[in-house]
Parts: C-alpha cells; structure tokens; sequence
C-alpha cells in the first residue's frame, strides 16, 4: 500500500530584527541597510555607499524623470570643479553657501594659484558657459539638465538619503528664456512635472511658494515641493526657481532681441535628489520591511515553488511562468534555494517585492498560481495561461492602491488650527493651516514662537480658507502650512 503523503508541518520561521515603523529613525537606519539600499559604514560621515539592489532602485526611479524631462531638455555633464573667481561673482547665492563648500586647494603637491570648489550645486559652474552660448533669441529657449553629486559640508545631523554631505544624485534642470514671464512659466511647467514624477512613485505632494527669507539664493522666488514623512516632519522632494535676470547680470548672458538690442536674459533652475527615493522607502515601507510601486522596484515578481511531491513538475511549471513573465518586460525572480517557503516570504517581503507567485500541487492541478500582492497582503489566484495580463492587472491596482493609502493618510495629518499654541500642538502629529497675512514681520514672528517653520502658501484646496493672522490680527484669505522639517 502506498504511503500516505502528509503535508509537513513548516517550522516557525523567526522574523527579521527590523525595529518597528513607529520607532522611525531606527526603523529607516535599519531597513536601509536590511533591505540592501544603503550601506551606512563608509569610513567618513554624511558619505554612503549605494548597494546594487538599491542602485538598481535608484535607476529605475531615475529613468522616470529622465523620461519626462528628455520630452524638451537635453541632457548635459558640467564639470565637477568649479573656480572660487566664478563662485564668488553672485554675492546672494554665496553667502546662502559659503559655509558648506569643499575647497580643492592643491594638486598634488602643488598649491593651486586658483582655488577650486567642489559643486554644492552648479548655476556658477554652468552659467560661465551660458554666456557663451547665448547670442541671440534664436538660440532661446535653453533647456539643460545633469544627473551629478554635489557636495555639502552639512554640519547637521546626517541622515542616509536625506542629509548628505556628498549628493550622489542630484538632478538640477537650468533653463534660459527671453522674458520673465516666460521664465514663470517654465517653473510652473517644472513643478508640473515633478508632481507627475511622485505620482507614478505613488507620493502625495504638497506644492507652496517659500517666503522671501527661505528662497534660493539669488532666486526672485522659490517653489517648493513637500511630502509628510512617518516621523510628522516635512520633506522637501523638489524646488522650482524662478532666477530673473539676476545670474545673467552676473555672468552676462545676453541675447539680442528681435529690434537688434542686447538683453539680459531670465533664469531658471530646479532640482530633485535621493531624498526622491527616502520618501518612496519611509512612506509606503511597513514593519515588514520595503514597499515599492511597481513600476521602480528591482524586482517586480518573485516566484516561489511550494514542494510537497510532483517537485520536478511544480519547479517546470514555475520556470515556465519566470519565462512568460519576463518575455513581457518584466523583472522576475524565481527562488530555487533550499529555504523553507515562510523563509523566502521574509525575505522578499523585505525586499519589497510587489507581487509572489506561489505554486505548488494544488495550484498546478488547477491551472493557477496563487498571487499574494505585496501592499496589503491579499491573496488569489490567476490562470497561468494568462498570467502576464494577471499580473500587470495588480501592478496598477497596487500602484493606485500605494497612492491612495499616502494620500489619506496625508490629508489625515493636516490640522486646521486658529492660534499659535494649537499650532505648537498640533505639529508633532503632522502639518499645521494657519492664517496669515502674508507680511515677513508676521511670518517670522509665527516661526520663532511655535520653534518651526512657514512653508509657505500651499497651492490649491490646502491653501484656501479665510482667518485672521495671529500676529497683527488682520483678516486674511491665505491659509499657510507650517511645520518641522528635516
């Protein structure tokens, strides 16, 4: 007589040692290094080393802006070094920086006539060549980006992703036009595209206007793009400014106009960073570990074979899924270790993967895998005749699914309050609405007294509302956001 088959008893696996999310700063040190993104043990501060899962997410979420912005930019490579007698000319933008720049003072062991600064951003590097560009409105407008590291001597607390000391992923976009009004536009048509870039990373955004006295350096005004982190601190993921002709006064970048007039030209330049992929890991990442959108995660499916008989069926079938899966552009693991199945779970749950296939003897009699989405950890099945549309199916749904989740919880976290002192309150749990009057008196009196800052006059329904300033009591129809940021 045949002997019974048994479904064997998995032993426990133990779970990871990540801490939980509520306890953010260990939990994001942790699953940076857990999850493979980031290894923070570089032998010099604020400096960090991309692992190649990690990198791998860094591609992927960097192919996105390089595909929007590649619709009408080009791309470009300015040098790294930059020298001081360029650095200096624009006195605004570098008294907003001359405490943080690295200073090349040497070659070899020669000392340098001309001192050379390692970019902390790049107008002064970039603009020397503007002027020689820019002839006549012909040539306008330009529109140039770079993908680069840039340098900063943080003297705050570092943070992985955040606060750096080297950026090694900084995206900065510098635009020429003819007007300022053109320039206006193009900053509108900037913030346009980065909220389409966080929508795809599933990220709420909020857009506002700085205030005068935290606009960039030699900006005529600032735009800024925020999100809400888990630790109720504001991100900036994203600026927009509007330069006038302020750097082309500097650098004399001139055009001649259709009248056959010299005219100084107007500026712009926007940037994003790392922080881009530090608000994609903390806000939809869990206790379990990584969460991703599919659209950026290294890998997008994992395969895993649930072995009780018919072994050498059940791993066929999964490689004929891997096959299919990948056939159609998608990025597939099947995981033919030796772990138990619960340990492999852990595992790319960690990883974040969005989707697991699971197939074992009951799934291959019936044609079907079991699909466990990653998100919210529901579970069916799908026919493996069709398992590419299946999949691509929950990708979107996951995707809206990932949106939809932040985006509540964003709204959640944003507090209508009258007085300074519900301001004070409030602010540990999230972002704080608050009338004010708009007047730079009034506005750095709110932040000395609540101990946080004014982001501005945020766009759209958050920025809408009528109150009375708190400070000179004036009634007002504008509603600022203030809160503490990193």
């Amino acid at each position: 007589m045949a002997e019974k088959k048994t479904k064997e008893k998995q032993p426990e696996v133990k779970k990871s040692s990540l801490p939980v999310k509520s306890n953010f700063s260990e939990w994001y040190n942790e699953l940076l290094l857990m999850g493979e993104i980031m290894d923070v043990r570089y032998p010099v501060k604020g400096l960090y080393v991309w692992f190649p899962f990690g990198f791998e997410l860094r591609k992927r979420t960097y192919a996105i802006i390089r595909e929007l912005l590649d619709k009408d930019h080009k791309e470009a490579l300015f040098p790294l070094l930059i020298p001081e007698t360029e650095f200096m000319k624009e006195a605004e933008h570098i008294k907003g920086f001359e405490n943080e720049v690295y200073w090349v003072t040497h070659g070899g062991q020669n000392e340098l006539d001309v001192k050379l600064a390692l970019r902390p951003t790049s107008e002064t590097a970039i603009y020397p060549m503007y002027k020689v560009w820019v002839r006549s409105h012909a040539d306008l407008p330009i529109k140039i980006y770079q993908i680069v590291n840039t340098f900063r001597y943080e003297t705050k607390h570092t943070r992985p992703l955040i606060r750096l000391r080297e950026i090694t992923s900084f995206k900065e976009a510098h635009t020429v036009h003819a007007t300022w009004d053109e320039a206006a536009d193009q900053v509108k048509e900037a913030v346009r595209i980065y909220q389409d870039f966080y929508r795809r990373l599933a990220i709420p955004t909020i857009v506002s206007k700085r205030p005068d006295w935290d606009k960039f350096p030699g900006a005529d005004y600032t735009m800024a793009v925020d999100t809400l982190m888990p630790d109720a601190r504001t991100l900036q993921i994203g600026t927009a400014h509007h330069l006038g002709n302020n750097f082309a006064k500097t650098f004399d970048i001139k055009y001649e106009d259709l009248n056959g007039e010299q005219q100084y030209a107007h500026q712009t330049c926007y940037g994003i960073s790392e922080r881009s992929i530090a608000a994609l890991i903390s806000i939809h990442g869990d206790d379990r570990g990584l969460v991703f959108p599919p659209e950026v995660a290294p890998v997008q499916v994992v395969i895993i074979p649930v072995l009780f008989g018919k072994s050498d069926e059940i791993i066929n079938a999964c490689r004929t899924v891997a096959d299919k899966l990948r056939e159609k552009g998608l990025r597939v693991t099947f995981d033919e270790t030796d772990e138990r199945p619960g340990a492999k779970y852990y595992r790319w749950e960690m990883k974040g993967v969005p989707l697991r296939l699971e197939i074992g003897p009951r799934d291959l009699k019936n044609n079907v895998a079991t699909i466990v989405r990653r998100d919210n950890g529901s579970k069916d099945t799908g026919l493996l005749d069709h398992i590419a549309e299946e999949v691509n199916k929950r990708f979107e749904l996951i995707r809206e699914n990932l949106f939809n989740k932040a985006q509540s919880q964003l709204k959640e976290r944003m507090h209508d309050c009258s007085s300074l002192d519900q301001v004070k309150e409030k602010i540990s749990a999230g972002i704080a609405r608050i009338p004010w009057c708009g007047e730079r008196e009034c506005g750095l009196a709110m932040e000395e007294a609540v101990g946080a800052g004014i982001l501005g006059i945020p766009e759209g329904e958050p920025g809408k509302g009528t109150g009375n300033c708190p400070i000179c009591r004036k009634e007002t129809k504008n509603i600022a956001i203030m809160a503490k940021t990193y």
